[in-house]
């Protein structure tokens, strides 16, 4: 995938939707806890509910991994299930000495073939070059994120001009252009997508925070869409936890359409 088929899809679906398939077996309905697979199940009729209203799913790994070998079973089949015109993101925030990254870009783009995996960049450009290796997947890096603590590091201020995160836009923008990078910037930081469009105008930013976190979908769109769009705005917990009996996913449906019409209007408006 590149970023115009990616924007062929918001276009098509008048959406940029990504659904975060945070699957908690504690917080799946009881009526699918004695399935063989309630992850998975869950997913699916998640997957089926939502798939019409947004463009990427995106798996936050660490549901999956606490589970142990299962859990990584159910994530192969919850990728295998997505329908191969909506774009998969894996939420692994990895970053290592080269060699490592190496294997753990074999991981995500070889052995499960997602499109895309979060990248922290804190170690530097050798530990994200092999993500970069694969030409038709994206390295999506850890740029100004949502949580409270993103303060500690990402926001100070340098000797020589700026702030941390913004020399991390500019280095970085010179390792791939915007068919192999994207960045995460949180929906809690909207005030700031303007100044970081000035540093980075072509490249798609993954933007969580959105419902449960508190961020303005608005601002966000005002501030931060590009000529493509540019944005892909995940919602988590607000689109799969809208419901918790039986009917979940009728809820998860109605949820994500509801953004879904939202996000149409701010494409008739700011594209």
């Amino acid at each position: 995938m590149n970023t115009t088929f990616i924007f062929e899809q918001i276009q098509r679906k008048k959406s940029y939707l990504c659904v975060g398939l945070d699957t908690d077996i504690r917080r799946i309905p009881s009526h699918l806890q004695s399935t063989d697979d309630p992850i998975f199940e869950f997913n699916k009729q998640i997957i089926e509910a939502t798939a019409d209203f947004c463009v990427a799913y995106k798996p936050n790994l660490a549901f999956y991994e606490s589970l142990g070998a299962k859990g990584w079973e159910s994530l192969q089949k919850t990728l295998d299930y997505i329908p191969d015109d909506i774009f998969t993101i894996a939420d692994a925030k990895r970053g290592d000495i080269g060699n490592t990254s190496d294997l753990y870009a074999r991981t995500f783009f070889e052995h499960f073939q997602f499109d895309a995996v979060t990248v922290a960049p804190y170690m530097g450009v050798d530990s994200v070059k092999p993500f970069l290796n694969y030409p038709d997947k994206f390295t999506i890096l850890l740029a100004l994120t949502s949580n409270v603590g993103s303060a500690d590091f990402q926001d100070l201020s340098l000797e020589s001009g700026g702030r941390l995160f913004e020399k991390v836009l500019e280095i970085s923008q010179n390792w791939a252009d915007e068919n192999q990078l994207m960045y995460v910037v949180g929906a809690t930081k909207a005030e700031q997508f303007a100044q970081i469009r000035k540093v980075i105008p072509n490249h798609f930013l993954l933007v969580p925070g959105v419902g449960a976190q508190g961020g303005d979908l608005e601002a966000v769109s005002r501030y931060g869409m590009n000529s493509k769009c540019g944005l892909l705005v995940n919602s988590s917990r607000g689109i799969i936890y809208a419901g918790s009996g039986r009917d979940f996913a009728t809820k998860a449906q109605e949820a994500s359409q509801k953004m879904a019409e939202e996000m149409e209007q701010y494409l008739d408006k700011y594209l």
